[in-house]
């Protein structure tokens, strides 16, 4: 008669469990003990150590040293290949080979010339299966080749993972042999590992929490891992359990491998190619495996790098793709800042992207994929419509450190109303393992219970890349639809999508910016790779349109299609979320700077021979002519060069896109119709600074203690204040260095005080006035300013160069305004958006320092005041002080971020309405609406007959309006297209006399092609 089983105690019971399972504890005689069987060394093991980054057929022509487990090598960023001879014992046959390997580094298997695994001990791979059933004719003798970069999957900081790397560390191989492994082992521990997770997750409170616990119990009780005999009543016990089925109602879990990998972050770009192939080499074997595991995999970028370095995996990747395994997501060619880059260069990630995908794979990706972001600008919306997608997958804002995110799934509607559906995976993660652990955590987290049944799920080590593991393809495949849990199924991003667009009536809908409440200060960090963004934007919108206008005109002119390609790849690979945002180590900034001096230096050449041949034939008095790249006519003081290499200031006026001869020097002595620019300095040591328009006064310290609108009287400064206030703040946040300014750092307030005579007279006046000063902010950090106003000019500029030697110090510069709002201005891609000036509630607080591009505005009715900057991003506005950020001082990543000197401008500008608004002459573009602004002129993408341009627009002020646009170019038709350029079914638009209506809704995108006439012999 069998013993009556005894009462159980939830404790003892589950930590017998998982003393049975564990690698730690009871391995000689528990079940982990047993996965791996009879070992054997390898019979030769050899290597050679080299600083480059070798390709295989260089690698193995090398001179290899024998070597052993054990051996240390580096340091960081360096390779070490090793060489390695097997022999598999005649006894293995019938039984699974596999090749234990673990080292520090990252390594990547070689087998007959082409990577086969990647292996890395932080990415739970730490063996290659050499067969899965040894058979008699299999080869006994083999040589493998693994590659193993001195760098760990999250880089090599010293002492944390965001320190700066450590360039003396060293890295050992710790294992390397092989072992028969018992696949029927493994399932084991995957049931009872999953049954154990089911017991913890569903609580003592749970029936099924029960019989999960007493399932793994019986299991431990009939099973002997001495025995392999009594494994399959084991493993009946489980498969039981698991198919055991939930209701219909269950919510259901799309699974999706993933492998978030950062183009460039605590190592440099090109260990990210290393880094690629490593992870997806290892996706194709699972993708081979395992016909039912669908793989995701995003930025454009990293497919073109691994189709030059490895063109054998490419190859493969797109036979997955054409097999529905392999499924490229997000349409940009990288996953770039949703903050910082320009509407353009968001389009052209797009573009980029979109046309690498179609051209290697044979579709356009549905979705956007932007997983890992620090804030999502409210023109996505609408950029990603007009780039054909209308699904948005992301999950950062479950990083908010003050407002919890209200919804996972949602619409989202831009500023000019677009609409997109969004999906944030519930379990805040897209680097999921597969354990009960998550998968509840899933569905308990999400959000918009009764609203979507539907979540995504994406499993794989990420960010610094590993992928998916067998394992977690084991857990998610038993899971199923065991009931007690949500139903899993391994998906893909259209299922899951189609899924939630089948039942999004009930959605709720989330209008505006997707602001996340942390990551704040890298709207200013690493100042350089801030301005080299801005430069380089305009500079590649300068060379496209002078190369679009310079094509129109000249029948010899070839426009530089691939050469701009090139450079706008660049700028767009530096706009990834770790780069421009300068959240990434020394050794890429420097990388990203190169990059920036590459486009500068081709940009210009580029713009330089497009000029030529624009102008050809129309030299001015002087030999020069002025070229305005901007869509409105401007009048502004120049220094124009004079023989012997001197200048001279002239005021000149150039209509929009288009030029103008230098003015002959008789006609720059003319008396101006503006009043001259007057510099008087008191016997104080002020200066007043008085064009007619603004009078500018500076106290002897350089702050301005007045601005004042000369027609009206209206005084800009705040009573009792002043501006160009310099304050130092103390800059230290909780982890996240470079990522992070707190909310606390505004208690550290400390006004950098001038000292008075340090102001001086600069440009005496005529057609501009300038005062300068020094201020030394701190012992170690100094600053030098120029104050200039000019005839006719409507705002005061402050050029500034700053020595900047600091700690955890974050330097500002404040106005005070003598304006009262609610909302501030703050302009975005393609528009701008209002936020609070107040902290009523925590969303408001929650944005104490945010994001702007070119300006930002304080207004009341009729009257307001805009700051506006060349290169800076970070901004705030609490009740009337508008405050720019300049410069911080984090140590990590890169202990060197920002120290230097700077140079950059800013400006103010009040104004009497809302907003700023921005000889024989010759103009290419005008519009007839200040309200529209013509952005971006360029050669249209594959278009047929090739002499096409685009023309892309927007509406600048929030409005309905209709607008006429007048071209002098030889133009056949006007088509409208979508921000990929692919035409309007519609077809033309009526065109008569160079003249054309469009009609915008308030900040809506519109894009032309127009095909030009052919040129005259």
């Amino acid at each position: 008669m069998a013993a009556a089983p005894p009462i159980k105690h939830w404790r003892t019971t589950l930590e017998r469990v998982e003393k049975f399972v564990s690698p730690l504890y009871f391995t000689d005689c528990n079940l982990r003990g047993r996965l791996f069987g009879e070992r054997c060394p390898v019979s030769a093991l050899s290597s050679f150590l080299t600083p480059e980054r070798l390709s295989y057929q260089e690698a193995v022509q090398q001179e290899f040293s024998p070597a052993q487990v054990g051996d240390s090598f580096g340091p960081t960023w360096w390779t070490c290949w090793f060489r390695v001879d097997l022999n598999i014992p005649e006894a293995w046959v019938g039984q699974e080979v596999h090749l234990c390997w673990e080292s520090d580094g990252e390594g990547l298997v070689w087998r007959d010339g082409e990577p086969v695994q990647g292996l890395t001990k932080e990415g739970e791979k730490t063996s290659f299966i050499l067969a899965d059933k040894l058979r008699e004719g299999d080869p006994r003798s083999l040589t493998l080749y693994v590659e193993v970069a001195c760098t760990g999957l999250l880089g090599a900081g010293k002492g944390s993972m965001i320190a700066a790397p450590d360039p003396d560390k060293t890295f050992q191989l710790s294992r390397a042999e092989l072992a028969v492994f018992h696949r029927d082992v493994h399932r084991l521990l995957v049931d009872l590992e999953l049954l154990m997770g089911m017991a913890k997750g569903l609580g003592q409170d749970n029936q099924r929490s029960f019989q999960a616990l007493y399932t793994a119990n019986q299991m431990v009780n009939i099973c002997d891992p001495s025995k392999p005999e009594t494994f399959p009543a084991a493993q009946a016990l489980a498969s039981r359990f698991f198919s055991q089925h939930g209701g219909e109602s269950q919510h259901t879990l799309h699974a999706m491998g993933h492998c978030h990998i950062d183009t460039a972050w605590l190592w440099p770009f090109k260990e990210t190619v290393r880094k690629c192939a490593r992870s997806w080499v290892t996706a194709v074997q699972l993708m081979e495996h395992n016909p039912d595991f669908i793989f995701t995999c995003s930025q454009a970028q990293q497919l073109d790098w691994v189709k030059s370095r490895y063109p054998g995996l490419h190859a493969r990747l797109q036979e997955f793709a054409c097999r529905g395994q392999f499924v490229p997501v997000g349409g940009t060619w990288v996953e770039m800042d949703g903050n910082l880059p320009s509407g353009e260069a968001m389009v052209r990630q797009f573009l980029e992207g979109q046309k690498f995908f179609l051209q290697e794979f044979g579709r356009h990706c549905s979705e956007f994929w932007l997983p890992d972001t620090f804030g999502y600008s409210a023109q996505l919306p609408q950029i990603m419509r007009g780039c054909g997608l209308k699904r948005f997958l992301t999950q950062k804002l479950s990083w908010n450190l003050v407002n919890s995110f209200p919804h996972h799934t949602f619409f989202w509607e831009g500023l000019d109303g677009s609409r997109v559906l969004v999906h944030f995976p519930p379990g805040d993660s897209y680097g999921m393992q597969g354990t009960v652990e998550e998968v509840l955590k899933t569905v308990t987290n999400n959000r918009d219970k009764g609203r979507a049944n539907h979540s995504a799920f994406l499993f794989g080590f990420g960010d610094g890349g590993g992928g998916p593991t067998q394992t977690m393809l084991d857990r998610l495949k038993r899971l199923g639809h065991t009931d007690g849990l949500p139903r899993v199924q391994l998906s893909s991003p259209e299922q899951l999508f189609s899924a939630l667009e089948c039942d999004s009536e009930r959605l709720c809908t989330w209008i505006g910016e997707l602001f996340l409440e942390l990551h704040n200060g890298t709207y200013t960090t690493h100042a350089q790779l801030k301005k080299g963004n801005r430069e380089c934007e305009r500079l590649l919108h300068d060379a496209e349109l002078l190369s679009s206008l310079a094509l129109a005109r000249s029948a010899h002119f070839l426009y530089p299609a691939a050469q701009l390609q090139h450079l706008w790849r660049l700028l767009l690979l530096n706009q990834f979320h770790d780069v421009v945002t300068g959240s990434c180590i020394q050794l890429v900034a420097e990388e990203a700077l190169s990059h920036y001096e590459a486009i500068r230096s081709h940009g210009n050449t580029l713009l330089s021979a497009a000029a030529a041949a624009l102008c050809a034939g129309e030299p001015g008095p002087q030999g020069l002519l002025l070229v305005n790249t901007l869509p409105w006519k401007r009048t502004e003081v120049l220094a124009l060069p004079r023989p012997g290499g001197t200048h001279c200031l002239a005021l000149v006026t150039v209509p929009s896109m288009g030029y103008a001869p230098v003015p002959a020097p008789t006609s720059l002595q003319l008396q101006q119709p503006q009043q001259p620019v007057t510099v008087v300095q008191e016997s104080d040591g002020s200066v007043t600074l008085d064009n007619g328009i603004l009078r500018v006064r500076l106290d002897p310290t350089g702050h301005l203690t007045s601005l004042l609108l000369v027609d009206s009287g209206r005084e800009v400064i705040a009573e009792g204040a002043v501006g160009n206030q310099f304050v130092l703040f103390d800059d230290v946040p909780l982890y996240w260095d470079a990522w992070d300014v707190m909310d606390y750092h505004l208690e550290t307030r400390k006004p950098v005080l001038g000292q008075p005579g340090t102001l001086a007279v600069g440009v005496e006046g005529g057609l501009r006035g300038s005062a300068w000063f020094l201020l030394q902010l701190s012992p170690s950090s100094r600053l030098s300013q120029e104050v200039v106003l000019d005839i006719g000019c409507p705002y005061v500029r402050f050029h500034t160069e700053v020595h900047w030697h600091e700690a955890h110090k974050f330097l500002k510069v404040e106005f005070p305004a003598r304006v009262r709002s609610p909302h501030a201005t703050y302009e975005i891609q393609f528009g701008h958006l209002q936020r609070p000036t107040h902290r009523n509630t925590s969303w408001d607080w929650a944005r104490f320092e945010v994001w702007a591009h070119r300006w930002l505005d304080l207004s009341e009715h009729g009257f307001g005041l805009a700051l506006l900057n060349d290169c800076k991003y970070g901004a705030s506005v609490h009740g009337n002080v508008l405050s720019l950020s300049l410069l911080r001082a984090p140590k990590s990543p890169d202990a060197t971020a920002d120290m230097g000197r700077h140079e950059f401008t800013y400006a103010l500008m009040p104004h009497k309405v809302p907003g700023p608004a921005p000889a024989t002459a010759w103009s290419a573009f005008s519009l007839s609406s200040q309200d529209v602004v013509l952005e971006t002129v360029k050669q249209a993408e594959q278009e047929l007959p090739s002499r096409a341009l685009v023309l892309r627009m927007y509406e600048a002020h929030g409005s309905h309006v209709d607008c006429w646009l007048h071209t002098a170019l030889p133009v056949q038709e006007a088509i409208p297209c979508d921000l990929l350029e692919r035409r309007d079914p519609a077809g033309p638009l009526p065109l008569e006399d160079g003249r054309l209506k469009l009609t915008f809704s308030p900040f809506q995108v519109r894009s032309l092609i127009l095909v030009l006439q052919p040129p005259l012999s």
